[in-house]
């Protein structure tokens, strides 16, 4: 008796014989570029995440994708080898993440490099008799110059400049202040792991007076007439130093104008952002 495909198929299932299809390609959700994010969530060896891999992208090259995207987080580093072998390279890493791209057209990829810059701030805090709060750092490139400079500090992600100074001067002398403007900004290139840095000078009014200085990080911190501050011998020797206490005096005399803050929605989502302009 010939039993057909399909009956073959009925009967097996009947008896428990089939066993249930397993997934062959990767989810996706498509982003605004025609490419594709995968997420991988659920442990698999490097055999079988090869194989749905080698599926999914022959799919996605079908569908007319360009970038694909694969999140690894920490647990899954052992498809990381697996992955490269296929074509793929690190894009950027974080802490609990790899992220990893592919280019499927055969042309020039597109894919934007990652972050290129560190955020970092410089805080003049001016009070009412023309004194500006200094620190001596224990640590850095200024630990043993006994050189008084502004309370500096790097940007965290998500973190608004501005929010920022405000953090950076009350974790490193215990003052609690309020933005007001952004005086200037400098860029540089080749600094921290060979990235450009963008350092914001912002101005920032005291609500509180009394220092209580982080002893980890700082030697010394105290309020210090801001023509004392720019006459330092290190301040007058450095054009960037020197530059940038000139403004500061400069402001201090009213002759000077910085960049205030106001919160905006973006034009392609509900999200606010500060923007910084002259008024």
């Amino acid at each position: 008796m010939i039993v057909k495909e399909e009956e073959m198929a009925n009967l097996l299932e009947s008896n428990g014989a089939v066993e249930k299809k397993t997934q062959v390609v990767f989810e996706a959700d498509e982003d605004t570029y025609d490419g594709v994010k995968v997420q991988i969530n659920e442990l698999m060896d490097s055999n079988h995440f090869v194989t749905m891999l080698r599926a999914s992208i022959s799919q996605w090259r079908k569908q007319g994708k360009r970038g694909v995207w694969i999140k690894l987080p920490i647990e899954h580093a052992n498809l990381v080898n697996a992955a490269v072998k296929q074509g793929f390279w690190y894009h950027h890493a974080e802490p609990t993440y790899l992220m990893l791209v592919y280019w499927i057209p055969e042309i020039p990829h597109t894919i934007p490099a990652n972050a290129s810059h560190r955020i970092g701030i410089g805080a003049l805090v001016m009070n009412d008799n023309g004194e500006v709060l200094v620190v001596q750092e224990r640590n850095g490139a200024f630990k043993g110059t006994e050189v008084w400079k502004m309370p500096t500090g790097v940007v965290d992600e998500g973190e608004d400049i501005c929010d920022a100074a405000v953090r950076e001067v009350q974790e490193e002398t215990g003052i609690k202040a309020e933005f007001l403007e952004l005086l200037a900004f400098r860029q540089s290139h080749k600094s921290f792991f060979g990235k450009s840095d963008l350092f914001f000078v912002c101005m920032l009014k005291p609500l509180s007076y009394k220092i209580q200085k982080q002893d980890s990080e700082i030697k010394g911190a105290q309020w210090m007439h801001m023509e004392e501050y720019a006459a330092q011998p290190f301040v007058k020797k450095h054009e960037m130093f020197n530059k940038i206490a000139e403004i500061c005096l400069a402001k201090k005399k009213n002759k000077y104008n910085g960049f205030s803050k106001e919160l905006m929605t973006s034009a392609f989502s509900a999200k606010k952002s500060y923007l910084y302009f002259n008024q």
